[in-house]
């Protein structure tokens, strides 16, 4: 290290705080180095240390402690007492035995379980039936009316010391209980002069004014002339300076809807709250189909239901579940509820988006798309969220085959930055024939999303008599592909170092 070529490049409150520990026999708080030293504020301290230490002149060592304060309950307990306290003290006025309905006379009815509970814990008392629950106070119970618990010596220090460091073993019995106690970490600095430091001053050095910043103004009125001008160190540490960019799935959206635009296809969007007639029955989704049961759909309060305007089909949707109606199936084989159909949900799927584009234009050609939000009712956990995306598209042209539908995955998905691209049969219950998309990605195959042809049972009735080419995948799985991300979580928790650091695709 070239001390004399540091000492030059020393701003003033980095001299200062190196004079300042000298002062202090080499190390001290950020709140000593402001106290003894030449400073304003304490984030001139902290910055110039934080210099000092990237040149290696200091360290700084931070250590965490554990404080504490009181909590709305605290605050109340010190008021009017702890609930075991108050009903110590009714039962001995009921000469040492009460029955459990007199504590509402001192508790509030959520305080009651909590003081039996504290009572029993500490010996206070005595709980016996006959017809009625008594409480009968012990000799532990008498001796603790007239002294002072732990648990109340605790509260009164932390009402006359906020924010104060206390043992554990004094503290836990009263952050057992909720709102009581407010627990705190503080993180503490200790700034050290190293040995590189401690040569800096041994060398020694003066604090002069001097210019640390070239301006217009001081290069017009020529003071660069008569003042020492600090010299810059070109490979000093300076901190990352991050610019506003889009949130990595809102650009993945964005490369999506592009993707599609190039490929001639047109946007859609649709509602967030759908009918179970459009969202499922017209989808030949049957009425008894486990997708429907609570537990995997969200049904909607308000509104309960959503009234099906469109009789006609509704009869034909009807017609097609019982027995297949025109077409050559023979449908479910059960009586169609219209009640059924009237049901308000959040839509489970952006197909409901499509299958109505189709009705209101049966004609071709078409090449729609969509990415919208869709919900279903799943815990939480690494690869299920209750609401993601889904990104669903169609082609509806007249002689379109199962190949055309395989060319166009394969386009996308190369466009998307999957070279190696397969397909295997699977099912869906609105399209025949079915299949599912996997890539080649980290070693491994990935299932992205599924696709088919949409089944006579979903077409005819709504008046499209060409095939009809659907697909649809998840847009939060493929980001975990392209992001390298394990926990889907991890997409919607705001972590800024990690969307400061991500690249635009």
């Amino acid at each position: 290290m070239d001390v004399d070529k540091t000492i030059k490049e020393l701003s003033q409150n980095e001299k200062k705080v190196l004079l300042t520990l000298k002062k202090l026999n080499g190390k001290g708080s950020p709140e000593d180095i402001l106290k003894n030293g030449d400073f304003n504020q304490e984030v001139e301290v902290m910055n110039a240390s934080s210099w000092l230490q990237s040149k290696k002149l200091v360290s700084i060592e931070e250590h965490i402690k554990t404080v504490y304060s009181l909590g709305k309950e605290g605050k109340r307990f010190l008021e009017k007492g702890l609930p075991e306290k108050r009903a110590l003290k009714l039962i001995y006025e009921k000469k040492g035995k009460t029955i459990l309905k007199d504590l509402a006379v001192s508790l509030e009815k959520n305080e009651i379980p909590i003081a039996i509970g504290w009572l029993k814990k500490n010996d206070w008392a005595n709980i016996r039936k006959d017809k009625e629950t008594f409480l009968e106070i012990t000799e532990k119970g008498k001796k603790a009316l007239i002294e002072e618990s732990d648990d109340e010596k605790t509260l009164q220090l932390l009402k006359e010391n906020d924010n104060i460091e206390i043992g554990k073993n004094k503290i836990n019995s009263l952050l057992s209980r909720k709102n009581v106690i407010k627990e705190k970490d503080i993180i503490t600095s200790t700034i050290l002069l190293t040995e590189n430091g401690k040569k800096a001053l041994e060398k020694g050095f003066e604090i002069k004014d001097e210019i640390s910043q070239v301006t217009s103004s001081i290069i017009k009125n020529n003071e660069w002339k008569s003042n020492i001008i600090r010299p810059y160190d070109i490979n000093a540490f300076a901190p990352a300076v991050y610019g506003g960019k889009p949130h990595p799935l809102v650009d993945l959206i964005s490369k999506i809807r592009q993707i599609f635009l190039e490929m001639g296809f047109q946007e859609i969007q649709g509602d967030f709250v759908e009918s179970c007639f459009w969202n499922m029955d017209v989808l030949f989704i049957p009425q008894d189909h486990p997708a429907r049961e609570m537990q995997d759909t969200l049904y909607c309060k308000t509104p309960s239901k959503i009234k099906i305007e469109e009789k006609q089909l509704l009869n034909e949707i009807a017609k097609v579940h019982e027995n297949g109606g025109t077409t050559s199936s023979t449908g479910w084989g059960y009586e169609f509820s219209r009640i059924e159909g009237e049901r308000a949900l959040l839509r489970t799927h952006t197909t409901v988006n499509t299958i109505r584009y189709l009705y209101n234009n049966p004609k071709p050609p078409s090449k729609v798309f969509s990415i919208g939000r869709v919900f279903r009712k799943e815990n939480i956990d690494a690869t299920h969220l209750p609401e993601f995306y889904q990104i669903e598209g169609i082609v509806h042209e007249k002689d379109t085959n199962f190949r055309q539908l395989i060319g166009v995955l394969k386009e996308f998905y190369k466009r998307i930055g999957f070279e190696k691209i397969r397909f295997r049969p699977g099912y869906f219950p609105y399209t025949e024939p079915s299949m599912e998309v996997e890539v080649f990605w980290n070693d491994e195959w990935m299932e992205l999303g599924g696709s088919g042809i949409f089944r006579p049972e979903v077409t005819e009735p709504i008046g499209v008599e060409n095939p009809v080419l659907a697909w649809g995948l998840g847009l939060e799985r493929l980001a975990m592909l392209k992001f390298g991300v394990t926990d889907i979580r991890s997409l919607y928790i705001s972590d800024l170092e990690w969307l400061r650091k991500k690249s635009l695709i």
